[in-house]
């Protein structure tokens, strides 16, 4: 399948790797539970008042600093766009549009 391709060193089979560059970080967003306010069922889509979301780091980028795979972060919702790479989707942002780490 195309998700594979034969290294030139070794001669083996080997998954393609999605990876971001420069100051990109891509990210997969963390699905919230919906959330009980005010007798309200809040979800991602109705909770306008939160601008951040959170997400798990697949891959920074090689001039990124500060943050690394697997960082669990927490960025600008309009920030960055989608991408969709092996039938997952995923947001390709800026380090700049991280606000937090945890």
């Amino acid at each position: 399948s195309s998700y594979y391709h034969i290294c030139r060193l070794c001669n083996f089979k080997h998954e393609r790797i999605m990876r971001a560059i420069n100051n990109y970080v891509i990210v997969n967003k963390i699905k919230t539970e919906p959330k009980m306010l005010a007798g309200l069922i809040m979800t991602d889509d109705t909770d306008v008042d939160n601008r951040y979301l959170r997400g798990t780091i697949i891959s920074a980028g090689n001039l990124v600093e500060g943050l690394k795979d697997g960082d669990t972060i927490y960025y600008d919702k309009h920030a960055g766009h989608a991408i969709t790479w092996k039938d997952d989707l995923y947001q390709v942002i800026q380090s700049r549009d991280v606000v937090l780490v945890e």
